[in-house]
């Protein structure tokens, strides 16, 4: 998992030394994405049927509430060296990068359910022609009078 706090340090770092924000997108965009992960995380832990463990789900909550704090943290940043239009721009290619990623998670599942249909058909299938040519087979040896 891509530590968001990790990023968002080095993100910081880099703009105190006076760096560009454009060098450090690499870091914002893990810092998103270690966002979305934490975020992605504590929703299958709150959504589980078989989750017992109340403090497994705290702690997620917890570290949900310290990446909020820590984008506030990053939207102060862009906002101070880039302008509020900026932020807004990065919020777009978030939520666009988000979507895409969900596409391709779901044509990758589709595609996997897909290549399992066919393996079961051509499976099914050859199993169906085994006991056909073996039935075939038995019935010829036994009008030779082979059996």
């Amino acid at each position: 998992m891509i530590d968001p706090f990790t990023a968002l340090a080095a993100v910081k770092s880099a703009v105190s030394a006076g760096k560009e924000l454009v060098s450090v997108t690499k870091q914002i965009g893990e810092f998103f994405d270690g966002v979305d992960e934490l975020r992605n995380n504590h929703n299958k832990k709150k959504n589980s049927l078989f989750s017992g463990d109340d403090e497994n789900s705290m702690e997620t909550f917890v570290k949900l509430q310290k990446a909020k704090d820590a984008e506030e943290e990053l939207r102060a940043i862009v906002i101070a060296t880039r302008g509020y239009s900026a932020w807004g721009e990065l919020q777009e290619i978030r939520a666009r990068t988000r979507r895409e990623r969900k596409e391709k998670e779901a044509a990758d599942k589709l595609r996997k359910q897909e290549l399992v249909e066919k393996v079961v058909v051509i499976g099914g299938t050859l199993v169906v022609l085994s006991i056909i040519t073996g039935i075939a087979v038995l019935l010829i040896m036994s009008s030779k009078g082979m059996l």
